[in-house]
């Protein structure tokens, strides 16, 4: 690993560090007051042209970076947080709100 993968892979860590939080408050809140669904869509934009980028350098020099897994992980606890948004906002229409 070079530095500069070092560094993408620290920047997606950290990035992916607050995503449990941000999940876990989604969970816990049961709203979807405050969230941006336009945001999340972004973000998971970004780190599927950033995978894209992974995935084109793996089949262009046959080498997977590993901050492909990072990028992976990072999708994951979003869209798992888009899921959460749904539900919470069929959960607002429920109440009313």
């Amino acid at each position: 690993m070079n530095l500069v993968q070092l560094c993408e892979a620290g920047m997606l860590i950290l990035f992916g560090i607050s995503w449990p939080f941000n999940i876990i408050k989604s969970w816990k809140s049961r709203t979807a007051k405050g969230k941006s669904i336009a945001f999340e869509y972004l973000i998971v934009a970004g780190y599927l042209v950033g995978l894209a980028g992974k995935i084109i350098g793996w089949r262009t020099n046959g080498e997977l970076a590993y901050s492909t897994w990072f990028y992976i992980a990072d999708i994951v606890m979003v869209v798992t947080d888009v899921v959460l948004y749904y539900r919470n906002t069929a959960l607002d229409k429920q109440r009313g709100k």
